[in-house]
């Protein structure tokens, strides 16, 4: 048996609008019906139509033009590769190194890299932007008796990044573990991601280098509205 959709009639198509736009079915650029057709079509009231396109307009999935009406947003969902590193090029991927510091291990960072809670893990906060748009927030652990002394201690950029330095000291990472889950953003992800009122997409990331060996964990967060992952798996 279905459940039934209490949501208010305009978050209803308001979901059904973002699902057309995310899925391709309205283009970057194309320009809405007018609210007479979107009434009509979706059995609604002219003040329910205007606040779910205020919702999507919020959310940066379409935009108004002065005495034109209503667009889809001109780009396409920026596609992030999942990878470990992005080299830094012009007008591309670009750090900001936001803090480094010695923290407790949370339960789950504690967990994924074999050491107790509360133990003293190095923590590297970053920003990573993409054409100098903030994309994801970045949080890396490593274990102290790894990673003191070395540049991942540093408060510096670091040539070639953490993969780098880890196959420098002998942990040549092998493959890395994605738990993904979505939840709503913090203070801080708002303001740092500059993001509207939209979930985040959460990645737990364990780094793994030879026997399976936990070396790095990263959580890393990117706003769910205008971002795509994109997984790149052996046959």
């Amino acid at each position: 048996m279905e459940r039934a959709d209490d949501r208010p009639p305009y978050e209803q198509m308001a979901a059904e609008m973002r699902a057309r736009i995310m899925g391709g079915d309205l283009l970057p650029g194309t320009q809405l019906p007018s609210t007479a057709h979107l009434v009509t079509e979706f059995g609604v009231a002219n003040t329910t139509v205007q606040k779910a396109l205020a919702v999507l307009k919020a959310e940066g999935y379409l935009m108004s033009r002065q005495g034109k009406g209503v667009f889809v947003r001109d780009r396409q969902p920026f596609r992030v590769d999942v990878g470990v590193y992005f080299s830094p090029t012009p007008g591309g991927y670009s750090y900001e190194l936001l803090e480094v510091d010695e923290v407790p291990a949370s339960n789950q960072v504690a967990e994924a890299l074999n050491i107790d809670a509360g133990e003293q893990v190095l923590l590297r906060r970053r920003l990573l932007r993409h054409a100098g748009r903030p994309v994801e927030l970045e949080r890396s652990y490593y274990p102290l008796e790894l990673a003191a002394g070395t540049e991942l201690a540093g408060s510096r950029r670091i040539p070639g990044g953490a993969p780098r330095v880890l196959a420098d000291l002998g942990y040549e990472l092998q493959h890395f573990v994605d738990a993904v889950s979505t939840r709503m953003p913090t203070n801080e992800e708002i303001d740092l991601l500059a993001l509207p009122d939209v979930p985040v997409i959460r990645q737990f990331r364990v780094a793994y280098s030879h026997e399976d060996r936990p070396v790095e964990v990263s959580v890393l967060v990117k706003g769910s509205h205008l971002y795509e992952l994109v997984y790149r798996l052996p046959a």
